[in-house]
């Protein structure tokens, strides 16, 4: 296989973008990406457009990636249409990857977005429950599902109040969303740029189990984008950050014997970059609660899952720290537009790998890991994807 490269990363602001179409944000994203290649859309060969809800909020189906990527240089060029829950993006990025890597094409373009309706939050929460088997929705709500709730935020705030061995105190919970808002402060394209306290958290409304609204990832508009090339490919810059590895995998499904997904895949990984854990100086994981971050963690071998709170109260995660995680802000405060949340990921770390943070920069970055899943089958998240980066 040929050695892959992020050689151009952009994305928008992410929020509530009321004013601003799919199409509008998508090319931003686009624009900027290959401005930071220093190529054009005349050098690009292939396209993967992640997108998880578009269908169920506004109906455009069947070709979404050819309806944001009218105006932007990029028809005629194949275009794929990736759909795989929260980890579109990713799966997006790992397609290009797979492309290039194996000689298919020599540079290629991964773009993820979402753009919710915030005049109908009940369409939007029916959207994200897509993410689940509906028929186990329907035994479990009714024909309906859950409208006017995130079946996926009860299942985690179940999750932590298991028999124990899952359990998490609040205190941890609540110092996950300071730190990731703290980190999100620094960081312009972040939905949430307030600094928030302990008391803040906790007193926030209740959502499920421990959770409150402010241990819970916000649904976000908006894009991200990568322009992957080969190693060898002599146009544009040669900066950027080096794919080690891209993996995905989907779920165990309903056979408990089977280790969770996100626990093979970051083996996997491992692998495939010659690096472990240990070496890995920085990771955005998929933080869509509190809770979420400290499990990760732990299923990534950053520590023992007993141990898994003490990364956030010892502030190894933290800015500073020995292994920050989420310095992007994370779901929890940079956002989770979800077809955008695995490329964004990526973004974070190619620009960490290049210096290019500012306030936020972890110094001397020189290995990234970005883990993305997306939804929930049975007893496991329906996608997982791991990327690790290197410079």
């Amino acid at each position: 296989m040929r050695d892959v490269w992020v050689r151009g990363a952009a994305m928008t602001a992410f929020g509530k973008h009321i004013d601003r179409t799919a199409r509008d944000l998508v090319e931003e994203a686009v624009a900027g990406a290959l401005t930071d290649a220093e190529l054009t859309a005349h050098d690009v060969q292939a396209v993967y457009v992640g997108n998880a809800v578009a269908g169920a909020i506004g109906g455009q189906e069947s070709m979404r990636g050819q309806v944001v990527l009218r105006r932007t240089g990029l028809m005629g060029v194949p275009i794929v249409n990736v759909e795989n829950a929260d980890a579109s993006g990713s799966t997006a990025l790992h397609l290009a990857w797979q492309a290039v890597a194996h000689g298919a094409c020599d540079c290629a373009v991964a773009i993820g977005y979402e753009k919710f309706d915030h005049q109908d939050r009940a369409r939007s929460f029916r959207a994200v429950n897509a993410g689940m088997d509906l028929s186990e929705l329907s035994d479990v709500f009714g024909p309906q599902g859950s409208q006017e709730r995130s079946v996926l935020l009860d299942l985690a705030g179940a999750l932590s109040w298991g028999d124990g061995s899952d359990r998490f105190d609040v205190e941890p919970l609540a110092l996950v969303a300071v730190k990731n808002h703290y980190h999100a402060s620094m960081n312009p394209c972040a939905h949430y740029r307030q600094v928030l306290t302990v008391d803040q958290v906790k007193a926030a409304r209740p959502i499920a189990g421990p959770l409150t609204r402010l241990m819970c990832a916000p649904l976000s508009d908006g894009a991200a984008c990568t322009v992957v090339c080969a190693g060898d490919f002599h146009r544009g810059r040669r900066g950027g950050a080096k794919i080690a590895a891209s993996v995905l995998r989907s779920g165990r499904g309903d056979d408990l014997r089977v280790p969770m997904t996100l626990r093979a895949a970051a083996r996997h990984a491992y692998e495939t970059a010659g690096l472990g854990p240990e070496d890995i100086d920085l990771a955005e994981v998929h933080d869509v609660t509190a809770i979420a971050e400290l499990f990760v963690c732990a299923e990534l071998g950053f520590c023992k899952r007993e141990e898994a709170a003490r990364l956030v109260l010892d502030r190894t995660t933290w800015l500073g720290g020995r292994m920050p995680v989420n310095p992007s802000g994370g779901l929890l405060a940079r956002g989770h537009p979800l077809g955008a949340t695995g490329i964004a990921q990526v973004v974070e770390l190619t620009w960490q790998l290049e210096g290019r943070c500012g306030q936020r920069q972890v110094a001397s970055a020189r290995a990234g890991l970005a883990d993305n899943i997306g939804g929930w089958i049975g007893s496991d998240v329906g996608a997982g994807v791991i990327h690790i980066l290197t410079r």
